[in-house]
């Protein structure tokens, strides 16, 4: 934490009260501030709505309301739709995982991750930058994105409002690339890449990088195992 920059504010919600408070621990040693806890969705939905927070924890399996309705409400509403959430979970690759993506969440960790990555993850995700593993989000959304679905991220969209340019960028970092990797594959600095995924965020009005990858596979853009050496760049 800085001077200029208030501290960082998350709920955290969990239906393990061992959980909740390992976690609570973590992140007030760090600095971080758990303004609320909750043991279930609705539960987080309010606690949200009464301390607006800039993170939920939040799991992914809880009784009376799951950690996917619970998101959808939290990012659906537009008092709380600026919060981001991150999911916990057992297995990384679970479908309900992959129906959180959807639903807005900006990225998933394991319920046994390090104190070290948790806080790290908290902090990624503040700066504005999505939680995006790219091998295992990648495996994640090949594994459950059907393309003959109806699509659940901005089915209205038309991707003909990207650039050439745009449109390589997003299939590429569809397959989990770095910025810096982006850079080096079409020979582009690390700032105007930036500047390409902000301008696509923008014209698609998508969230954040995980927002993207789903929203490219689910398009057809980019099909399931495709990787980045499939996706050749052109001069453009």
């Amino acid at each position: 934490m800085t001077a200029d920059r208030p501290p960082l504010r998350a709920v955290i919600a969990d239906d393990q009260a061992l959980v909740r408070t390992g976690f609570k621990m973590i992140l007030a040693a760090d600095g971080i501030e758990v303004t609320a806890e909750a043991a279930d969705g609705a539960a987080a939905v309010a606690a949200v709505r009464d301390t607006r927070p800039d993170i939920v924890l939040m799991d992914i399996r809880m009784p009376e309301m799951d950690g996917i309705e619970a998101t959808r409400r939290i990012l659906g509403s537009e008092s709380t739709r600026e919060t981001r959430v991150i999911i916990l979970t057992t297995y990384d690759l679970d479908h309900y995982v992959y129906d959180a993506l959807t639903a807005g969440a900006s990225g998933f960790l394991l319920k046994d991750v390090t104190p070290e990555h948790l806080v790290a993850a908290l902090r990624l995700v503040q700066s504005g930058d999505a939680l995006l593993a790219p091998t295992i989000t990648r495996r994640l959304i090949e594994r459950f994105a059907r393309h003959d679905a109806p699509q659940t991220i901005a089915p209205h969209r038309d991707l003909s409002i990207l650039t050439p340019r745009e449109l390589e960028v997003l299939r590429l970092l569809a397959t989990g690339l770095s910025n810096a990797e982006l850079a080096a594959q079409l020979f582009l600095s690390p700032t105007t890449i930036k500047s390409h995924v902000g301008r696509i965020l923008s014209k698609l009005d998508l969230r954040d990088r995980v927002q993207a990858v789903v929203f490219a596979y689910e398009t057809g853009l980019i099909a399931p195992g495709r990787g980045a050496a499939d996706v050749s760049p052109r001069p453009i």
